[in-house]
């Protein structure tokens, strides 16, 4: 679906977006990652934006996820 570079960006900013959320938490995770696919999948590339996506999904997640 997406080059090598790309999945590197997304994974790194997932990683980033979700410094504060322990590992264990999957729901909030995968939450995030969804956002940032989708946004990836319209053509959001660019690593700010995609960090946006990411905080603005985070922000919005249930807080049993959080």
């Amino acid at each position: 679906m997406f080059d090598t570079a790309t999945t590197a960006l997304l994974r790194a900013v997932l990683d980033e977006v979700c410094e504060s959320v322990s590992r264990s938490e999957t729901g909030a995770r995968a939450h995030v990652a969804s956002k940032i696919l989708e946004a990836a999948t319209r053509g959001e590339i660019s690593p700010e934006g995609l960090r946006q996506v990411g905080r603005d999904a985070l922000a919005r997640a249930p807080t049993m996820w959080r």
